[in-house]
């Protein structure tokens, strides 16, 4: 992923020696490894500059206790330097007290970096020679004393005001928020991680947007060890204002580079935002034209207000087959296997033909593409053939679709002329029907993460004006809205003090096809629900309507509701990536509004938050059926 990398900065002294040590930190520490007896100090040194090689023995010279508070005792016993010494073999005593009197030093240097200045430290050692472990023990006891405490934190910006007005506004609106987001505020615990991080988020705040090259100028922390409090000032040099300047594409051979500019969409002119970089590179890389994609902003001699952007590629090969196995609880066992082409000859676009094969469905599809245009608009053709349980019946059907449409970061758009048919068989099924169509379609996705999402929210309208041609023709208008969102419950957090927010999440969906009663539209106009995306309980697309003869079909109508509770879950005090699930669908198919009969679902599930999207298992009751059904899914989409 592209970043602007952090420059080194100048830490400034503190006349303080606490505060020496604390900026020193453990790197001191290494010094003793000179302690080992016999070894040379050039010794160590080898190509790979390692260091010394400590040999071990099998059974420890001496063993070491700490005896401090749960706060500090796990990092003392981690880092402690006499852990490194005692499986030397043959440590003799002159050597074991030089080891002692360095321990103390050690202990506090340590100390400091967790904000304790005045611990109170013994080292003892202790003759054990009747124990398995050791023949010797030395016992730490610290008593670390009062914690630090932040009294006072002052963030400051160098560097002259942008000349235009509204980017020295728009600078100083982003440096308020720095200082208003800062970290570390009075009566906070002093540690160095804490200081450290404190300095670095503020550095990416600036660098996130407007201000790549941003850098620490200064930065101090001054440490008042008999008062046990730090004052501390870090002074961030922004540097110029960026505006985004032209792409330039390199390593681009088989692909068009123009083509790769109107499928990034960078907003060439605007504020340099960091954002904007990494979903024009996600753009790109998921083209299907790339194998690799690494955008960065050239900040090197170039003019800040037109900064090129430069997009390493490694272009993907001509044509690729793929094969894909899969399992749903929907459908079970899936096999797939998929042929792309980029550039089909004569035309250009790209096509993606594809066989699949599960319980429920066998496809054969294929779906043309070509390159936006300057407007971000494409053009796309498709057609495809599938073979489907229908309800109570198998379905074979075909459709064939021609349109336009277009994908900005929020909003995705389409608008085309589609052609139905379809044949239902079975006992008692339905006649054929055929139908064409013009459809339009609009999807808005306001999540936080389209991944994954904790919060915001997403629309969906589709709605289609078309008529039957087979055995009459006859109008029909089909509509279908679907919305979701997600409603902060309250913060979890851990013994730590780290924490996420529990939610609500809300979906709904509803449909209707509007014709006269003896119209024959075609089964894939109509609707089916119920399923692991829709309503958990049922079966997938066992909810429809009925038949005359009492068989289940599509319906003209229906409505889906869902509510579900989702909190992250705390194990033994600490946070983790699992959480727990309560939630209620509700779903309901029909050939007339007034006939619709919800079905109800309700049950209890975990997701594990997985590099790819929630990992979901549910275990739920439909309450219609008195029956329990096991659900799993991978990931998040609308």
């Amino acid at each position: 992923m592209p970043f602007s990398p952090l420059r080194p900065t100048a830490i400034s002294p503190t006349p303080a020696l606490w505060p020496a040590l604390l900026l020193v930190g453990v790197l001191g520490l290494q010094g003793c490894s000179m302690l080992r007896p016999g070894v040379d100090k050039d010794e160590g040194d080898s190509a790979s500059g390692t260091g010394p090689v400590i040999a071990e023995s099998s059974s420890p010279s001496f063993a070491v206790e700490v005896r401090a508070p749960d706060a500090v005792r796990g990092t003392l016993e981690r880092h402690l330097e006499l852990q490194r010494f005692r499986n030397l073999p043959d440590v003799n005593a002159s050597e074991l007290q030089r080891l002692l009197g360095a321990a103390d030093a050690n202990a506090r240097e340590l100390l400091g970096t967790m904000g304790y200045f005045a611990p109170t430290i013994t080292v003892e050692l202790t003759e054990t020679p009747d124990s398995k472990a050791a023949p010797r023990t030395v016992v730490v006891t610290v008593q670390p004393g009062p914690q630090t405490r932040i009294a006072s934190a002052d963030i400051d910006f160098s560097g002259n005001p942008a000349a235009d007005p509204e980017d020295a506004k728009a600078t100083t609106r982003q440096q308020q928020r720095v200082q208003r987001n800062w970290s570390l505020s009075p009566g906070q615990a002093f540690t160095q991680s804490a200081w450290d991080s404190a300095k670095t988020d503020g550095l990416r705040q600036l660098q996130a947007r407007r201000h790549p090259t941003a850098r620490i100028a200064n930065s101090r922390a001054e440490v008042d060890a008999d008062k046990h409090e730090a004052k501390l000032s870090v002074t961030y040099e922004p540097g110029p204002a960026y505006r985004f300047g032209p792409l330039r594409v390199q390593g681009s051979e088989r692909y068009d580079p123009d083509g790769a500019r109107r499928l990034a969409r960078l907003p060439t002119g605007a504020v340099y935002d960091e954002a904007e970089l990494l979903d024009a590179q996600l753009r790109l890389a998921s083209s299907g034209y790339y194998d690799a994609v690494f955008l960065t902003l050239d900040t090197e001699g170039t003019d800040p207000q037109a900064a090129p952007v430069v997009a390493q590629v490694r272009e993907a090969p001509l044509q690729k087959l793929v094969f894909g196995p899969g399992f749903s609880t929907d459908s079970g066992a899936r096999l797939s296997l998929e042929h792309i082409h980029n550039k089909l000859p004569g035309i250009g676009w790209r096509a993606v033909s594809k066989l699949s094969l599960d319980r429920e469905t066998k496809l054969a599809s294929t779906e043309w593409t070509a390159l936006p245009d300057t407007n971000g608009w494409r053009w796309f053709a498709g057609g495809q053939l599938q073979r489907e349980d229908t309800g109570d019946f198998d379905t074979n059907s075909g459709r064939l679709r021609s349109g336009r449409s277009k994908s900005t970061k929020a909003i995705d758009r389409s608008y085309f002329l589609q052609y139905d048919y379809a044949n239902s068989q079975g006992v008692g099924a339905p006649p054929s029907g055929t139908a064409v169509s013009v459809n339009y379609g609009w999807t808005g996705r306001y999540f936080n993460n389209m991944t994954a999402p904790t919060r915001g929210h997403g629309i969906a309208v589709e709605l289609g004006v078309g008529t039957t041609l087979r055995p009459e023709r006859d109008p029909f208008v089909r509509t279908l809205v679907r919305w979701q969102t997600f409603i902060p419950a309250g913060r979890v957090q851990d013994d730590a003090g780290q924490g996420r927010n529990a939610r609500i999440a809300v979906r709904t969906e509803a449909g209707a096809v509007l014709a006269r009663d003896s119209a024959q539209v075609p089964v894939t106009q109509l609707f089916l629900t119920g399923g692991d995306t829709t309503v958990r309980g049922y079966g997938y697309r066992s909810i429809g309507a009925r038949t005359d003869n009492g068989m289940l079909y599509g319906g003209r109508y229906m409505a889906v509701g869902s509510v579900e509770w989702q909190r992250p879950i705390v194990y033994k005090g600490e946070m983790t990536d699992w959480e727990s699930t309560l939630f209620v669908d509700a779903g309901a198919v029909a050939d007339r509004a007034g006939d619709l009969d919800p079905r109800v679902g309700v049950g209890a599930g975990v997701r594990w938050r997985s590099p790819v999207g929630p990992l979901q298992a549910d275990l739920a009751y439909g309450v219609k059926t008195k029956e329990v059904r096991v659900h799993l899914r991978l990931g998040f989409s609308f």
